[in-house]
């Protein structure tokens, strides 16, 4: 970004507004929410958004060997013999991968779709997507094909990779700055309570059955349906309204839908301030971004946490919590209530980090979550190896799993989402969300493969490198990444410019060679 924008954010630093006065007096976060339709808008946003995607993830886990038998049948049916195992694997891999692949191609058109349809429409246009979703998924079992059974979960995960950033940036756009970070924190909540979802319709007293694998897999849909009817009653997200479209009046009425009765007049003056700033600037595309200077710091800091988040080991445990649960003494049929368990877990501390987010700050939930469960994976590593010495030590396992569940979901799970919003200036915000749907799909797309050569090679020891990964993380942040609490997009990005290859940010004024 030119030198003038940062030159005028901080001659008007001291005038920057504050958040108004009505903010200040509300009793408690959920009063600001009911003021309005907020609430209501949360809830709506999410069913479409990232609890659509958290439900994909795993309710593909139960009906697997359902489908796995499916693949056999239909393919005996066509060519007179069943298939060969290398065969089968290859078909079974291929549906599992077709969900990230899709959700990968759909992170990287969130630009383009939601520059010209704005976030609303491209929301409500991504929805329609599912209609054909869900109807691939059901005729796949009548039309004894395995491929639709692909097609349909690229298709969901098209929706799923676009859902889930526009998600994001209609939250982080609609959101007032004293809540913002308990706000864009429903991202992940959404996305937990999605996973315990499919979790729970997999069981096999609900859905989890031979005769209804096709209906499983095509719940997701129905959320999406829900929120095609309704989102059209929602307002377009504020900051868009007017940062970019320019209608003061439309973002006015928006701001009032949304959190009640009130002027505004501080939040729109903060986003004029941004608009001024932003004077002539286009919306930048993805190539643009990665060439700029000025933003390097937050793309790094963005690559980091990101893939500290993919690879810090909870898909592992994910993987890996079955045997271990077995290996307690838990009985088969109770493990899946077990896991069900740790889901909860997670959606319990996402609420928890929501109150903390915006007292203690993002900083602290980062480096300190990392720190914690860099820990946990280092002492996992040993009770795993010791596993057969004593009867407890299993035991200790799965309290360890649970405590890494509760660290992982206060810290870097919830707090990514809003961070994400927070460090980019309107111009930038929707290319850098395809930067981290391009990390976060590919990510997601290479572990599926990678790790189960990883767990053969290193077994337990595998979670050492885990462990090195949340470490490496933590260091970051800690000695890195400027405190984005409280303040302005511009203010942040003001933040990251004031970092020095052997320092923080202004506010912190250390040397990261004296930390050290």
């Amino acid at each position: 970004m030119p030198d003038r924008v940062f030159k005028l954010v901080w001659s008007t630093r001291v005038i920057t507004p504050t958040q108004s006065s009505e903010w200040t007096d509300m009793d408690s976060v959920l009063r600001q929410l009911v003021r309005g339709k907020a609430l209501l808008f949360i809830i709506v946003l999410s069913l479409g958004g990232s609890f659509h995607m958290g439900s994909n993830v795993t309710l593909i886990s139960s009906p697997a060997p359902f489908i796995k038998s499916f693949i056999n049948s239909s393919w005996t049916e066509r060519y007179g013999e069943a298939p060969g195992e290398k065969t089968a694997t290859l078909i079974w891999s291929t549906i599992v991968s077709s969900f990230p692949f899709g959700g990968l191609f759909g992170s990287i058109n969130v630009r383009w779709i939601t520059n010209h349809l704005g976030r609303k429409r491209a929301m409500i246009w991504n929805n329609a997507i599912s209609f054909v979703a869900l109807g691939t998924m059901i005729a796949s079992r009548f039309a004894n094909s395995f491929e639709m059974i692909m097609l349909s979960r690229f298709l969901f995960g098209f929706i799923s990779g676009l859902a889930t950033n526009i998600h994001c940036l209609y939250l982080g756009d609609s959101s007032p700055k004293k809540i913002r970070g308990m706000v864009s924190l429903t991202v992940a909540l959404s996305l937990s309570s999605g996973k315990l979802f499919g979790q729970f319709m997999g069981l096999s007293e609900i859905l989890g059955r031979e005769d209804l694998w096709n209906i499983l897999l095509g719940i997701p849909a129905f959320f999406s349906i829900i929120q095609m009817v309704t989102l059209p009653f929602f307002p377009e997200a504020p900051r868009y309204l007017l940062i970019e479209k320019g209608n003061t009046e439309e973002c006015k009425k928006a701001l009032q839908f949304l959190w009640g009765p009130g002027d505004y007049k501080l939040e729109i003056e903060e986003m004029l301030l941004e608009q001024a700033a932003l004077r002539g600037e286009r919306s930048k595309t993805l190539l643009e971004l990665l060439r700029d200077r000025n933003v390097r710091w937050q793309l790094l800091s963005l690559f980091i946490i990101q893939e500290a988040i993919q690879f810090c080991g909870i898909s592992a445990l994910s993987l890996y919590s079955f045997s271990i649960f077995q290996e307690a003494g838990i009985h088969v049929d109770e493990i899946r209530y077990v896991t069900m368990g740790v889901g909860l877990s997670e959606v319990l501390t996402n609420i928890t980090c929501g109150l903390l987010i915006d007292r203690v700050g993002r900083r602290v939930l980062l480096w300190v979550g990392f720190g914690i469960m860099a820990v946990i994976m280092a002492l996992m590593t040993l009770t795993l190896e010791l596993k057969d010495y004593s009867f407890w030590i299993p035991y200790s396992t799965i309290a360890l799993i649970f405590l890494f569940v509760i660290f992982y979901g206060a810290g870097p799970a919830g707090v990514f989402p809003p961070l994400s919003h927070e460090i980019f200036v309107q111009s930038y915000r929707s290319a850098a969300f395809v930067f981290i749907g391009i990390l976060m799909w590919g990510g997601f797309t290479v572990l599926g493969f990678i790790f189960p050569f990883l767990m053969v090679t290193l077994k337990s020891f595998s979670f050492v490198l885990f462990s090195g990964v949340c470490l490496a993380a933590s260091l970051y942040v800690f000695f890195i990444l400027p405190e984005t609490k409280g303040k302005t997009p511009l203010e942040i990005s003001e933040e990251f410019r004031n970092i020095t290859v052997c320092g923080s940010s202004t506010d912190m004024d250390l040397c990261l060679e004296t930390k050290l």
